[in-house]
């Protein structure tokens, strides 16, 4: 599986993230380097998504659990979640074996400690969520 799929590179740092009100908190071990992720389908084109993907076991919800709401549809085989009083997507989980199975995708808009400089200079994958097409391509 290509860096474009699994941003977990060789330097991962640790980030800790969350939605707007902060009932929603994380961590997530990443190496941005490798690239974020935007993709066409119809919710994430209307939320303006910037993610990053990793395992399971790079993520750690540290609290919120019982703050988030599920939304899915289509395939349902993405768990859009977002917190339920503040309405931040600050990431999602989701089984799609074209890009490495079970994955969390983290709103690297989320992340706590970046500065615009930082954000600009990470490389943006593309993905055709509205087609179901997994491949990516570097922007």
């Amino acid at each position: 599986m290509s860096n474009a799929h699994q941003h977990q590179a060789q330097n991962p740092k640790t980030y800790f993230g969350g939605c707007h009100c902060g009932k929603v908190r994380y961590r997530v071990d990443v190496d941005l380097s490798a690239g974020s992720n935007t993709c066409n389908c119809s919710i994430c084109t209307k939320n303006g998504n910037r993610g990053t993907i990793v395992k399971p076991s790079a993520f750690e919800l540290l609290s919120g659990e019982e703050h988030l709401t599920d939304y899915q549809f289509n395939t349902k085989s993405v768990h859009h979640l977002f917190c339920k009083h503040c309405g931040i997507r600050s990431f999602g989980r989701a089984n799609i074996p074209q890009i490495g199975g079970e994955i969390v995708s983290v709103n690297i808009n989320c992340l706590e400690g970046l500065s615009d400089e930082e954000l600009a200079a990470i490389p943006i994958i593309r993905f055709n969520g509205r087609d179901d097409d997994w491949s990516g391509t570097a922007a």
